[in-house]
């Protein structure tokens, strides 16, 4: 190959190539197919899977709301798509989450629940926030409980959560609304997903509040925070949002240290802010930039590809393992950011994470993707026990395929599901 010819093949974008476009929908009706028909729990709610697509918990007992929120959410989608059998998923998910997971006392959502009720009763931001994204999905396909839900929720996380003069959300309470732990904890996760929340309800309803709440944590968890630390994301905060870097809690939702992957959702969630919000804030663009080159430096396994779950605050990899929704982020945000700041950099970054997620990430013997990797690349289950989550990955395959102007029902929507 010339040398010329070797130039135009590395920038000429993947996600133009009818290949690669058909690639990935089949990777996304895949996605559909392992949980569609497997995820149910007759008893509400859905199930979380093993490796092979069977229940971790035969019984059927603890499900998590964020596991609830996000087939309400990824199955809007399909609905959108016109995938039949969406609409009964979306239907299952919704009238649990209003008639189990919703506290009729005191207000606000359980964390989980089992067959005799709450199993842990607290009150999360970061549950919250799936709420909402799965009332603002739902009401995009027309569900008749999405409006109660959505005006349900948004009063909650404004009275209970909201904290006007952090710009962002507390993070958890106690069933009858006292403060766990006095209150002393706050974190970007909850309100980052709160962000890429409010920017659905935002497109679902037109109504502005929702928009400047958004703008409002990206300004302080981006902007301010990670703007002060090279574009590295804090992910640990004490109550008045000074940065915690000796926090350790629970390593799945809230891992020490920093995490690249959060870097890499937080550019794709600041390019789809600007966008929405009439491009106003200048710093976004260069915010999302800043952010995905340096998941790319010191998240990325040059060796053997995939971003290492956790750094220190040296930048030394912490958590060595390679989980897939990283990967899921970075393919999105690479397209975000393909689409709004074309480079080569983007483009070889795009197709290296693809690259990664086809080799190791598959299962092609079971279905769906491993969800947890060694260091090495071997499939394990030391934070992750089986295949919880569609959301992440569906994503992945189908943020490419769609203009990067907004959601991804969004776009959907304004296209017919056409695959442009």
């Amino acid at each position: 190959m010339t040398d010329k010819a070797q130039a135009a093949n590395a920038t000429a974008k993947w996600t133009e190539r009818p290949y690669h476009r058909r690639w990935l929908w089949q990777q996304a009706d895949g996605l559909f197919d392992f949980f569609q028909y497997r995820a149910v729990n007759a008893r509400g709610g859905f199930n979380d899977l093993d490796k092979a697509g069977k229940p971790l918990d035969p019984q059927g007992q603890v499900r998590g709301i964020h596991s609830t929120a996000r087939m309400i959410h990824c199955f809007s989608i399909g609905s959108l798509l016109g995938r039949p059998g969406a609409d009964d998923i979306v239907d299952h998910g919704m009238t649990y989450l209003w008639e189990n997971h919703r506290d009729r006392q005191n207000g606000g959502y359980f964390w989980t629940l089992d067959g005799n009720g709450p199993a842990d009763a607290s009150k999360q931001g970061y549950g919250h926030a799936f709420v909402l994204l799965a009332a603002s999905s739902a009401k995009t396909v027309g569900h008749p409980l999405a409006d109660r839900m959505l005006a349900d929720v948004a009063e909650i996380l404004e009275t209970k959560f909201w904290e006007p003069h952090h710009g962002a959300i507390a993070e958890e309470f106690n069933a009858d609304w006292s403060p766990i732990d006095g209150g002393s904890y706050r974190g970007q996760n909850s309100n980052m997903h709160l962000t890429e929340a409010l920017m659905a309800a935002f497109e679902a309803t037109g109504e502005r509040t929702y928009l400047d709440k958004a703008e409002s944590i990206a300004d302080l968890v981006i902007r301010r925070s990670a703007g002060s630390v090279g574009w590295r994301v804090a992910e640990h905060f004490d109550r008045n949002w000074a940065l915690d870097k000796h926090y350790r809690g629970n390593e799945m939702f809230r891992p020490s240290g920093t995490t690249p992957g959060h870097w890499l959702e937080w550019a794709r969630l600041v390019l789809q802010l600007w966008s929405l919000g009439g491009k106003r804030h200048d710093w976004m663009p260069e915010a999302a930039k800043g952010l995905f080159l340096q998941s790319m430096a010191l998240g990325w396994d040059e060796d053997k590809g995939g971003f290492f779950y956790t750094l220190d605050w040296d930048d030394v990899p912490a958590k060595r393992e390679k989980l897939w929704w990283p990967v899921c982020e970075g393919a999105g945000a690479a397209h975000f950011l393909n689409e709004h700041a074309p480079s080569s950099f983007h483009e070889t970054s795009y197709r290296k994470i693809w690259n990664s997620v086809a080799t190791a990430f598959l299962d092609h013997e079971n279905g769906g993707w491993h969800e947890e990797l060694t260091e090495d690349l071997k499939p394990a289950h030391t934070i992750f026990p089986g295949k919880g989550d569609i959301y992440h990955a569906l994503q992945a395959c189908l943020i490419p395929l769609y203009p990067a102007q907004g959601s991804l029902t969004k776009m959907i929507q304004e296209t017919g599901g056409r695959l442009l």
